[in-house]
């Protein structure tokens, strides 16, 4: 069993852990931070969320209060009543334990029960199977396909925009 809670200063050293592999981290961030990952670009990622009012993150814990997830949420439109999941990521280490299927689904139900969306969005690269497979179980549907819409060393990577929609 997984709880959610917001994520805090002293996860750091887990999301550094967890990002040692440089395409993990790629397929993780979207280089939207440095490889590889530090303590300062995090502590920076936190307080800028922090000031964000449509914006927070959270990490997962495990039955023992130990860290085995990380999730954003962002882009928080109350009007439209939708939110957008990112940088979402479960210790290498924990891979084939459902965490990753739990943890959205604890996140759907924060966004939908909490802050009362009825659209949850997502973007997942195409070569990252696992995931993708895991958000179509839970419910998400492909809305948009981007065709090498990400350059990682010699590759190009789609992204397929997905969409939770409560209305449907």
């Amino acid at each position: 069993m997984l709880r959610l809670r917001p994520y805090k200063v002293s996860d750091i050293k887990f999301l550094v852990e967890w990002t040692k592999d440089e395409r993990l981290f790629s397929m993780w961030c979207a280089n939207k931070f440095t490889y590889p990952l530090t303590e300062s670009q995090l502590i920076q990622y936190k307080n800028m969320y922090d000031d964000d009012e449509f914006g927070w993150s959270f990490t997962a814990l495990d039955e023992e209060g130990t860290p085995v997830g990380h999730i954003l949420m962002r882009m928080a439109d109350y009007k439209n009543a939708s939110i957008h999941f990112g940088f979402v990521l479960i210790d290498p280490t924990k891979h084939g334990n459902g965490y990753g299927k739990e943890m959205i689904k604890l996140a759907i139900t924060y966004a939908t029960e909490i802050c009362k969306v009825k659209k949850v969005t997502l973007g997942v690269f195409s070569n990252n199977h696992i995931a993708h497979n895991c958000y179509k179980s839970i419910g998400f549907v492909d809305q948009k396909y981007h065709e090498d819409i990400f350059s990682y060393k010699d590759e190009k990577w789609g992204l397929y925009d997905m969409l939770f929609d409560l209305n449907t």
